[in-house]
């Protein structure tokens, strides 16, 4: 068994890439679901927390969508129960760190118009 795991980031929306005991560790990149918001989400069970590695995203939280543009290296953690979103750009990287058993199930949807 190796000391080290070294895992690479794969284009083409939300990859989780780690999973470890309870949390789970992810990479954003573009796709066209994150190129405009078209519904709010919100976890019943955990805080999300997000760091931009490269490009330019922007979280939007609450029912009013309020919007966060993200700077590098700095951690947005959305508190659970909160609405959110994020919107990124073409050469965006994104880190994200949730619980692992974060799904559709423990999860809520609100659709929203622009």
């Amino acid at each position: 068994m190796a000391d080290i795991e070294i895992i690479g980031c794969e284009s083409g929306g939300y990859r989780p890439a780690l999973h470890f005991g309870a949390w789970r560790i992810a990479f954003l990149t573009f796709a066209q679901r994150f190129s405009d918001i078209t519904y709010l989400e919100r976890h019943k069970n955990t805080d999300e927390a997000f760091v931009l590695l490269k490009g330019s995203a922007k979280i939007y939280i609450g029912e009013e969508m309020e919007c966060y543009v993200m700077v590098p290296n700095k951690i947005y953690n959305v508190k659970r129960g909160v609405w959110h979103n994020i919107k990124v750009s073409c050469d965006a990287l994104v880190l994200i760190v949730e619980n692992a058993d974060t799904s559709k199930e423990n999860s809520e949807y609100m659709d929203v118009t622009n």
